[in-house]
């Protein structure tokens, strides 16, 4: 006997239709009902790889007895937080204003009206480590709606009116954009765990926004503090049990300090996020190490995430047939067993213990020298074939637009900074995919491909993140439908998700109790910050003025904050950071697939977040208007701030020029102008001709 979740596409949802619970899934079906039947609503929000969410699920929603009380007193609704993130949201905020924290699963009481008055996180089904057990509670609150109505609609009434004001706009803050970067890198570096890498003691995560922060910082001032806490994070992570160090790619976090123990989801948008980051990393270092921790995690992408139709999947689960890590864990016999007489040398750098580090099994981290690892990666290989005959952990199948946004530019970049044209190729077929499959009919982007279906309308962190994708693939092909595609979703988003600001929803979706603005980032970045971003950079391509004074609005009210808490509004300090550099366009007149153009852009293969590369003939960006070939070669045409140098031919003439502006930029310098002009050029371009 299944429940009305068996029709849903989730595959969460339906890891719950078999559940006795009467479940709906969220819609006017459900609240109609609650509205009718005068009955509180229970609202449980998680997601298919999330550990806790199947331990509640085994406890309560397949017990009989939890069903009985859910069934009579309740209406019970279930959701996918990955399906509706304005709901998680929403109720992820009022949870945290009632407990002080939160989590998955989510588990929310509202009114027939959807306002929230009880919640919280995990309960077991009795009381235990302080928590209330879950019978007990239903029988409470079900108890309390007959009995204390009054009190229970005042307090939700309360609840949503202090959700509305903490959605609403902030005001401009007094510190001006230069200082509030630099409270920020000094509260980051304040803040770093010195001995294990990172923020914070556990549970750790890898927080990529405010590593991909620090190293813009380090690529503009060359400060060696700040080398030295990404250096710090970055090798503990890619020698930690957080990372697979078999199958490559990062779990989604560790419960100890130490960067040993993951909870063992493997998210889509974390190792997007992540090889971007150590991509970046390897160029600004040259550490083998980052590259092939950036290479392994793509292939690993590429492996196991990859879907037929082009997409990619959102998550594998922690538990493998309910164990949780059974696919990644080994013994000391089993790994004798595979390589043999390889076997010692492979454990003087992957060590292992008949006892163990975890439930009687090992979790492999890195101990060797960096220049041993590459010499493993047959032994490696070896143990990844052996263990793909194992059970693995099960797959969410469904294709998440902005996740896939992500990858999109991690991909983009990976295969220019690398020299990889399969990465390339890989992002070509993902840019199609997304602008194919995943577009609505007026043009904008949905949330949601699964089976060949897309639904249901986007967010903003969709139209986003695809606008940063596609920026990014440009700049790795050259290919002007890109970059234009991405202004025509950036319009579209500007029409639909603009209010003095921007919005998670558009102005056409469903109504809620609140309509949602996540200025703050979490495991992804804030579609608000995200959305900034992709205005300074189209204001650039552009030259639209409209996209930069948008940009600057919305980072006048965010300063304050970002400056205060940076590891929390990291994506907003990237989008300061580009607005308040001195900028750097690079404008080539020829034709990119020609050997000078090829030789001229081989200079700007190097991480550069606050350059702008263009490249044509008569091309359409306004930012390559008038910038011709000289003389019949390829000419780059550089603008510093607000000026601009007449043009060169040459790489050297080139790198000259970008090698003073860097050193200028690291000493602090202001000026911008005569002082780069080389021997090669001879008179003075004003700004756009």
């Amino acid at each position: 006997m299944t429940n009305r979740l068996a029709r849903e596409h989730s595959p969460y949802l339906q890891q719950h239709a078999e559940n006795p619970v009467d479940w709906y899934p969220w819609g006017e079906e459900a609240l109609e009902r609650a509205r009718s039947e005068d009955r509180p609503i229970f609202l449980s929000i998680g997601y298919s790889a999330c550990h806790w969410c199947h331990v509640m699920a085994h406890e309560s929603f397949e017990s009989p007895q939890v069903a009985a009380l859910l069934n009579s007193r309740f209406v019970s609704i279930k959701v996918d937080r990955e399906e509706r993130p304005d709901l998680d949201r929403i109720y992820m905020g009022a949870v945290q204003a009632l407990t002080g924290s939160g989590g998955w699963p989510m588990s929310v009481f509202l009114t027939p009206e959807g306002h929230p008055f009880y919640g919280g996180t995990y309960f077991p089904p009795e009381p235990r480590h302080g928590l209330p057990g879950f019978t007990h509670l239903l029988s409470q609150i079900a108890d309390a709606w007959s009995t204390r109505r009054e009190e229970i609609t005042r307090a939700g009434n309360e609840l949503v009116d202090d959700l509305l004001r903490r959605s609403g706009r902030l005001r401009a803050a007094s510190i001006a954009g230069e200082q509030a970067l630099n409270t920020a890198i000094q509260h980051l570096i304040e803040t770093h765990d010195d001995r294990w890498g990172g923020w914070g003691s556990g549970p750790k995560f890898p927080q990529p926004m405010a590593l991909e922060f620090l190293l813009r910082t380090f690529r503009a001032t060359g400060d060696p503090n700040v080398l030295g806490i990404i250096n710090a994070a970055l090798e503990a992570m890619a020698r930690g049990g957080i990372y697979d160090q078999i199958g490559g790619g990062f779990h989604r976090y560790t419960v100890d300090g130490r960067w040993l123990i993951p909870h063992f989801e493997k998210m889509l948008y974390d190792n997007a996020q992540l090889a971007n980051v150590y991509v970046h990393a390897w160029q600004v270092t040259g550490r083998p190490l980052y590259r092939a921790v950036a290479e392994e995690t793509l292939n690993y992408l590429a492996r196991e995430m990859r879907l037929p139709a082009g997409g990619y999947a959102s998550t594998q689960d922690a538990d493998t047939e309910g164990v949780e890590g059974d696919t990644y864990l080994w013994m000391p016999a089993e790994i004798q067993s595979v390589l043999g007489e390889d076997a010692a040398r492979f454990a003087a750098s992957y060590p292992t213990t008949r006892e163990g580090n975890y439930e009687g099994r090992n979790i492999l981290t890195y101990s060797g020298q960096e220049g041993e690892r590459e010499a493993l990666a047959d032994r490696r290989a070896a143990l990844l074939a052996h263990r793909a005959q194992r059970s693995q952990p099960r797959r969410d199948g469904k294709v998440i637009c902005s996740w896939n946004g992500l990858l999109l530019a991690a991909l983009a970049e990976a295969g220019v900074a690398l020299g990889e044209s399969a990465y390339i190729a890989s992002a070509q077929s993902l840019g199609a995919f997304l602008t194919e499959q995943m577009r609505a009919a007026d043009g904008r982007m949905v949330h949601i491909w699964h089976e060949g279906e897309s639904r249901p309308e986007g967010y903003l962190e969709d139209q986003a993140a695809t606008v940063h994708g596609l920026i990014a693939l440009y700049q790795a092909t050259w290919d002007e439908r890109w970059v234009a595609t991405a202004r025509e979703i950036m319009e579209l988003s500007i029409a639909h998700f603009w209010d003095d600001g921007w919005f998670d929803t558009a102005d056409d979706h469903e109504a809620l109790i609140v309509r949602p603005r996540e200025a703050q980032d979490n495991a992804t970045p804030s579609g608000p910050a995200l959305a900034t971003l992709g205005l300074l950079r189209l204001a650039r391509y552009y030259e639209d003025d409209r996209y930069a004074r948008m940009a600057e609005s919305e980072l006048a009210t965010m300063r304050g904050a970002a400056a205060r808490f940076p590891e929390a509004f990291a994506q907003w300090l990237s989008a300061l950071d580009l607005a308040h550099r001195p900028r750097v366009d690079v404008a080539i007149g020829g034709t990119p697939a020609g050997a000078e153009a090829q030789a001229l852009l081989n200079v700007l293969n190097d991480s550069a977040p606050e350059r702008l590369v263009a490249i044509g003939m008569e091309a359409a960006l306004p930012i390559l208007a008038g910038r011709t070939p000289v003389a019949g070669h390829a000419a780059a045409y550089v603008c510093l701030g607000q000026r601009c140098l007449p043009p060169v031919t040459t790489p050297l003439a080139l790198a000259q020029i970008l090698d003073r502006d860097r050193e200028g930029a690291q000493r602090g310098d202001t000026e911008t102008g005569d002082q780069y002009v080389t021997e090669e050029q001879s008179s003075d371009h004003p700004c756009g001709g």
